[in-house]
């Protein structure tokens, strides 16, 4: 792709943190999620990272990373959490506290410090590709890199069901 890699501040703490990853562009759809970027990639969707910004009852916000191809279960995360419920941030809300447009939302260099909880099994993975702070940009890189500089609290939270069809078993 001829399309300029844009040097979001996902990037920048990319590089100051020293992680070596790998700039990955393609054309964003509206609405198309993983799936789509996924395909655009080559790749599999459960390697793709989605990144969601979520908040409990309190409106504490917090970053949720899960599979591309799972959802999470928000039941199992606030049981895990010791909250009420947790429910997925209104777009400007998540705009306002991550820095980054919806569908360009990177863990990486947010706005406001949260607290980050991660598909545990997304750790066990070699690479994945998690957005870089711009629609249509993920960043190929080692999971254990992610879980090195994201210092993420790793957690059960897939929907057990999404969970079962993206491995394969039931």
């Amino acid at each position: 792709m001829s399309e300029k890699t844009p040097v979001t501040q996902a990037i920048r703490t990319l590089r100051q943190h020293d992680v070596a990853y790998v700039e990955c562009l393609y054309a964003y759809e509206e609405k198309g999620g993983t799936a789509v970027s996924a395909q655009a990639l080559g790749v599999s969707e459960h390697q793709v990272i989605k990144t969601l910004i979520m908040e409990d009852e309190k409106k504490q916000p917090m970053i949720v990373l899960m599979h591309g191809d799972c959802e999470v279960s928000t039941k199992n995360l606030a049981r895990h959490l010791k909250v009420k419920h947790i429910v997925p941030c209104q777009p400007e809300v998540a705009n306002r506290h991550s820095g980054y447009m919806v569908g360009g939302t990177s863990p990486f260099g947010t706005k406001r410090a949260m607290p980050v909880y991660m598909q545990e099994s997304i750790a066990h993975l070699g690479l994945i590709y998690i957005n870089g702070g711009k629609r249509g940009f993920l960043v190929r890189l080692e999971a254990k890199e992610a879980v090195r500089v994201l210092q993420p609290v790793l957690l059960d939270m897939a929907n057990p069901h999404e969970m079962a069809k993206s491995t394969g078993s039931d």
